[in-house]
């Protein structure tokens, strides 16, 4: 059979956008499933992935279009095709979006939360509006005409913009130079301010206007002497896949050049209010080169991208949010005198944020201050703005141990704040490596190297995630500590090998990409075929965020014409088509969309019984396989691996928040009316699996810990 064949793949673009929509659905779910300030943010993720979508998957689809390039992809697009398909897919986006927004809008006066507009204003709230226009908002405006001595500005990526049409006024001597009668100008809305404002109110109401109606209703103090003819709210999107230099000498000062291009690139969306003027919209496409599909009229506020943490300017609404997760101690670690002592003696498996990330930053912190520690050795992709971490390996730097990040300066939108972690790592005398030229470094990888009494000992911390402590309470990962020499002796190699460019070691538990991962996959998706042909139970499951990559696709196809039982749980993309006649009728794909990421990449090989159990910081996908390093790690411990076999049957019950994929690449949302939903009842089982232990040990509580 030729799985080569279109038909047996779902674009990914379209299968992204579907990731999308689900997530936006969450918006329009009852209250009691979802609240209502938890919908506003849903909405707000919905904008803020479909602006990265358009800088980077629509831009590279436009670059195909405008170099020629026509071949079809894997699916059988071709560009053209594609991007039109993509462009109907995410105006019907647009209208869902907006109608769910209006709609929560509304329904959040019932909780005294209002949004007025200007005219709406009652004169107190009218007189404040005034004073703070005046006194905040008017210092910081820069009104651009739009003339032939003033040619049309360069508009910031994803700025908000006043597009405004004037009439001159012919008795007053403003622009006595210009022969035009209708001027066009722009005002940028400054994006250094809060956009919503909170009115003085009577009672418990809760009033906001946004910054732009504000500005709107006072421009006449920045075009006196002219007529405003028009005004309309609009946005652009620019491509952010401009090309880096990695052929440079200086990678960070390459790195900088980058992210300065990065913000001039081409339109690719302008977002524009829907009841616009016509010669505005035409003035702002014909100047912008955009055709009539790159135009986004949207019925409400551009951009609810930036109600994000909307919810932090209220008080009082608790009931409007999530009942909060609160990570709970490690059991194991939390009773422990020494962390050190207790990796010695057994693994540990933290599940975030179910289960803390603090034995984390506390094992850097201790080994930061611990005599005995010589070296700590440290992978950092995304960090959080104010990482403790990066404070602990300072001080390591500072008390004389040998600290060695890895700080990959190419990961996409946090650049910047890589570039000014590495600097400050570097002053405090940290020995700083800027990722490796051609390859991303997406490993997650701690090494500590402690002298103790019996010789050299080394300590490892594996993980899917991110070492970043914010991330670590939004998004669900999987890590392993260990002391184990195979583990310790696996990180130190592949340390070197990134640091020193020395041969890939023979590894002893570790895969790594673009070594060896996908043929180690591969390899162990053949073991559940041949257990199969020798009429063996087979099983697979495999948890991961996006599954791309056709060698492996081709390889399940296979597996399950075998008779291999797969249990797919992909959280965004999907190329894969379960449910085909005789090619993927053993394979189903469920996608789980909840209070938190899913961002886990575990694998479960049956193997006869004797189950092979992993965790990755990689996706089935070219770009993590090929173009990143990678690891994948296993879990030995029976104990350890009974409790990451766990969870992933508990996501396979999950009967709320799942969706299952259909052959034709529709979701459908299980609902079997049991109202199991997975993350609750993980978190749920990490709080009994640490109050078990205090009752049982009888140690003490935490002092704000909550039962």
């Amino acid at each position: 059979m030729n799985f080569d064949d279109p038909q047996f793949y779902f674009n990914k673009q379209l299968s992204w956008l579907k990731f999308n929509i689900r997530v936006l659905e969450e918006a329009n779910s009852d209250e009691e499933e979802t609240p209502l300030l938890e919908k506003l943010k849903y909405l707000a993720i919905t904008a803020t992935n479909l602006d990265e979508f358009f800088m980077v998957r629509v831009s590279r689809i436009k670059d195909d279009i405008e170099s020629g390039f026509n071949e079809a992809d894997k699916s059988g697009y071709r560009p053209k095709e594609l991007f039109n398909e993509i462009s109907k897919t995410i105006h019907k986006i647009y209208n869902n979006q907006y109608k769910y927004f209006n709609k929560t809008i509304k329904k959040l006066e019932t909780e005294k939360v209002y949004f007025k507009k200007y005219n709406e204003l009652k004169n107190k709230e009218k007189e404040y509006a005034k004073k703070y226009f005046n006194e905040i908002i008017l210092p910081v405006l820069t009104p651009v005409a739009i003339d032939p001595s003033h040619p049309f500005p360069l508009i910031s990526n994803k700025s908000l913009n006043l597009g405004i049409l004037l009439q001159k006024n012919e008795d007053e001597n403003v622009f006595s130079n210009i022969k035009e009668k209708q001027i066009f100008s722009v005002v940028e809305v400054p994006s250094n301010l809060q956009r919503f404002i909170k009115l003085p109110s009577s009672g418990k109401k809760n009033v906001f206007i946004y910054l732009e109606d504000i500005i709107k209703a006072n421009l006449d103090q920045l075009f006196s002497g002219n007529q405003i003819v028009a005004v309309d709210t609009f946005r652009i999107t620019r491509n952010a896949e401009v090309i880096l230099d990695e052929e440079s000498k200086n990678l960070l000062s390459e790195m900088k050049r980058y992210v300065k291009r990065r913000r001039w690139g081409f339109v690719v969306r302008l977002e524009i209010n829907s009841n616009y003027n016509n010669y505005i919209l035409n003035f702002l496409k014909d100047k912008l080169n955009l055709e009539q599909d790159d135009i986004y009229k949207v019925n409400g506020p551009v951009n609810p991208g930036s109600f994000m943490d909307f919810a932090s300017k209220l008080d009082n609404h608790e009931h409007l949010k999530f009942k909060k997760i609160i990570p709970q101690p490690n059991p194991k670690i939390y009773n422990a005198d020494d962390i050190f002592e207790l990796l010695k003696e057994e693994d540990v498996i933290l599940h975030h944020p179910f289960e803390s990330f603090d034995p984390v930053i506390e094992i850097v912190k201790k080994a930061a201050v611990d005599s005995k520690v010589l070296a700590i050795k440290q992978s950092l992709y995304r960090v959080s703005g104010n990482s403790p971490l990066i404070k602990h390996l300072t001080t390591a730097a500072e008390n004389g141990k040998q600290v060695t990040v890895l700080v990959e300066l190419k990961a996409r939108f946090d650049e910047e704040q890589n570039i000014a972690w590495a600097k400050k790592l570097e002053e405090a005398g940290c020995h700083v490596i800027y990722g490796i030229k051609g390859l991303k470094v997406h490993a997650k990888a701690l090494l500590i190297v402690r002298a103790e009494k019996e010789g050299i000992k080394r300590y490892v911390h594996m993980s899917s995630g991110n070492y970043n402590d914010k991330t670590a309470e939004l998004y669900t990962d999987m890590a392993l500590m260990t002391s184990k020499d195979n583990f310790a002796s696996d990180i130190a190699g592949l340390f070197n090998l990134l640091t020193g460019y020395s041969k890939p070691p023979e590894w002893k538990l570790l895969s790594v990409a673009p070594l060896d991962l996908r043929d180690d996959f591969l390899k162990l998706i053949e073991g559940e075929i041949n257990n199969a042909k020798n009429s063996l139970e087979a099983k697979i499951i495999a948890k991961m965020n996006s599954l791309v990559d056709s060698k492996i696709i081709k390889k399940l196809y296979q597996a399950s014409q075998a008779g291999v039982k797969i249990e797919l749980i992909v959280r965004g993309i999907c190329c894969l088509v379960p449910g085909i006649k005789g090619v993927s009728e053993n394979i189903t794909v469920r996608s789980i969309i909840g209070k938190l990421l899913e961002h886990s990449r575990i694998f479960y090989f049956y193997n006869n019984n004797q189950p092979l159990v992993f965790l990755s910081s990689a996706d089935w996908r070219p770009r993590n396989l090929d173009r990143r390093v990678e690891i994948s790690f296993p879990i030995e411990d029976p104990e350890k691996k009974e409790k990451v076999i766990n969870v992933l049957k508990t996501v396979l019950n999950d009967s709320q928040k799942a969706h299952l994929l259909q052959s034709n690449g529709e979701y459908k949302k299980i609902d079997d009316g049991n109202n199991y939903e997975s993350q609750l009842e993980l978190f749920e089982m990490a709080k009994t699996s640490f109050q078990k232990e205090v009752l049982n040990k009888q140690f003490k509580v935490p002092q704000d810990y909550i039962f």
